[in-house]
């Protein structure tokens, strides 16, 4: 892949996702979008990759729409926007309709779009000192990168509202009382807490992790009757596998399990 915002390398089974252009804040433009989505789709297709580890450089994982880029478009702007959009919303769909876990590392500040990109990984890592913040309206513009599907299942409507009209800003420690992040860690440990999580998943039944997510979301967005079925159809796939048959035998004989990912 030829990536200008973003580095990525795979190792020991978990694509090591990187933000690089910590001048720019790490802000989401075309190039970044056209980038994650790239980013997103070699993590689909590659059965080496069991789990994603998302970090950024710099102080501020992302600092949301590259608003400087936004001014220099002038007129063209609603173009370059939509351009933008299409490839940002395809690349958060494609990361959660692949049955992988996401974990993102977040550091520093998040705002705008990196907000929305925030909410929309599975689990995240969160240092001490992080502030989230959505920032849109702020700008006289309104929420995207899919905030209002994801944050808004996380938080509450009423608190996705709060956020949007008043553009209030979280600590790290309010964010994780209201679930947004998952952990909060020292600054200093973010990246390393991060890869060690996405690491202990990959190690683990992958198989099973990456459809459990996939049972969760359509849950949520399932009728009743209908969630049980794709439940009872997953797991019985999940038992056709080795690490299903592996998992039911270490417990009965009381012992580790050997996991495959497969």
């Amino acid at each position: 892949m030829d990536l200008e915002t973003i580095i990525y390398e795979v190792r020991d089974e978990v694509a090591h996702v990187r933000f690089n252009r910590p001048e720019g804040a790490n802000a989401v433009n075309p190039q970044f979008s056209r980038d994650l989505r790239a980013v997103m789709l070699e993590i689909e297709f590659d059965d080496a990759v069991k789990a994603a580890s998302i970090t950024a450089e710099g102080r501020v994982f992302s600092a949301g729409g590259d608003l400087k880029e936004f001014h220099a478009a002038g007129d063209g702007l609603p173009q370059l926007a939509s351009d933008m959009v299409i490839d940002l919303h395809a690349a958060i769909n494609k990361m959660n309709r692949t049955p992988k876990p996401f974990v993102a590392g977040v550091g520093g500040s998040v705002g705008g779009a990196g907000m929305s990109l925030a909410a929309s990984f599975d689990l995240v890592v969160a240092g001490e000192s992080a502030k989230f913040t959505m920032a849109y309206t702020r700008a006289g513009v309104t929420p995207d990168g899919t905030s209002s599907y994801f944050l808004a299942r996380h938080i509450g409507l009423r608190r996705m509202l709060d956020l949007t009209l008043t553009n209030r800003v979280l600590s790290a420690e309010e964010a994780e009382q209201w679930g947004l992040v998952n952990r909060v860690v020292p600054d200093d440990e973010v990246d390393s807490a991060t890869a060690e999580l996405a690491q202990a998943l990959a190690d683990g039944p992958a198989w099973a992790l990456g459809h459990a997510k996939r049972v969760i979301y359509t849950g949520i967005d399932s009728p009743l009757e209908q969630a049980g079925e794709f439940e009872g159809k997953t797991i019985t796939d999940a038992m056709l596998t080795h690490d299903g048959r592996e998992g039911i035998a270490a417990f009965v004989e009381r012992r580790a399990p050997n996991f495959t990912g497969n």
